[in-house]
């Protein structure tokens, strides 16, 4: 995986996006990463793959049944006060 500085990203768009085209190209900034680039068809097969996830999660949910509106509240009260 490439990795470039954000001024050479400023520097040099064109040639990044080619790369990001075969490889993601991650670019840091202050020596750390901050941000990957990656081509249109790769960050489609991931929304595509976050769908599927969020559909198999939402189909064994709808499986398992759901909380009442109480037993909801009262979750979410506990969730709210756990570190009191």
């Amino acid at each position: 995986m490439k990795s470039v500085t954000a001024t050479e990203l400023k520097n040099q768009t064109g040639r990044q996006l080619e790369a990001a085209l075969t490889s993601p190209v991650v670019v840091n900034k202050a020596r750390r990463p901050v941000a990957v680039l990656i081509s249109y068809e790769q960050f489609q097969r991931y929304q595509a793959l976050e769908d599927r996830y969020w559909g198999e999660l939402a189909k064994k949910a709808s499986k398992e049944g759901f909380l009442s509106a109480k037993a909801s509240s009262a979750l979410l009260d506990e969730m709210l006060h756990a570190g009191d």
